[in-house]
């Protein structure tokens, strides 16, 4: 996946379902796993947290870890937290970029790069 969020957009549970949920999660879901059991990892993002978040993907057959559920601060239970993010930030900011445009093209060319 290669999209961002336009500039200044303010991501709230509304976004993040429209933008997220329903463009990507949704449909990603279906092609990566088919029928196969899977779970969609939130962290405690305000966005993710939402009654309305949580709600909708309970409504949409979703597994995933509750807000009730999931240890607050911890980090350490979401790999892409310490693996992904990390390597793609060391890979795509080795070298200042100039503009925000030129981080994107970082950004996605070190994702494509990841196994």
């Amino acid at each position: 996946m290669s999209n961002f969020f336009p500039q200044g957009v303010k991501i709230d549970s509304i976004t993040y379902k429209e933008l997220v949920l329903e463009s990507e999660v949704k449909h990603a879901g279906l092609n990566l796993f088919e029928n196969e059991d899977w779970i969609f990892q939130l962290d405690s993002a305000p966005a993710h947290t939402s009654k309305a978040t949580q709600s909708w993907l309970r409504t949409e057959n979703i597994e995933f870890i509750s807000k009730e559920e999931w240890p607050p601060s911890s980090p350490d239970l979401n790999p892409l937290k310490y693996s992904i993010w990390r390597t793609l930030q060391t890979r795509a900011c080795a070298k200042p970029r100039k503009s925000l445009k030129s981080l994107r093209k970082a950004l996605i060319r070190e994702w494509q790069k990841i196994p």
